[in-house]
């Protein structure tokens, strides 16, 4: 899956396909300009930061089980976001400071670091890539992913995939070659 934020004329965090299908508004209501995201992948929740009304939130993959993480000015100039083990970690783009919040309560928030130009946080740690299955997209004999001749998308599932075409080039009728 994919998720995302939009905040033009109706402000929401989705999620989809990795191809685009499926749309699913799972934020929709009480939300004005939801920018960072973040998704704690083993327990399936979707944590965003909202800077209009100054506020982390959580929300499981459906939409459902919605609280508000922390709510205060100090939310204002938050931008990226990640979540590892019990934290949320974020940029303070006012003093460029990299913040550990408690993701249970909002307390226990600690600035670890000062970073010149910081706009987005991630963390790479072993524990937080789940497993790879065998799936869809990957390369055939011929080199090509998932029998795909330009890009490979996985569809509703990791057994089911979409073709598409690099700009300029349209899918042939056999729905992997491009032309």
């Amino acid at each position: 899956k994919l998720f995302f934020t939009d905040y033009g004329n109706a402000a929401k965090v989705e999620r989809c396909d990795m191809d685009g299908m499926n749309r699913t508004w799972i934020v929709d209501s009480k939300i004005e300009q939801p920018t960072a995201l973040a998704l704690d992948l083993i327990n399936k929740y979707v944590y965003w930061v909202d800077i209009y009304l100054d506020s982390v939130e959580v929300v499981d993959y459906q939409g459902r089980r919605r609280h508000t993480i922390m709510k205060g000015r100090q939310i204002r100039h938050l931008c990226g976001l990640a979540v590892f083990e019990n934290y949320l970690y974020t940029v303070n783009s006012d003093n460029l400071s990299i913040l550990r919040i408690n993701r249970y309560n909002g307390s226990d928030v600690q600035a670890l670091a000062r970073l010149d130009n910081a706009k987005e946080i991630r963390v790479y740690q072993k524990r937080t890539q789940t497993a790879v299955k065998s799936h869809a997209c990957e390369v055939d004999p011929y080199g090509m992913p998932g029998g795909c001749s330009h890009i490979c998308l996985l569809s509703s599932s990791y057994k089911a995939r979409t073709c598409r075409c690099r700009t300029g080039f349209i899918l042939g009728s056999d729905g992997r070659s491009c032309k």
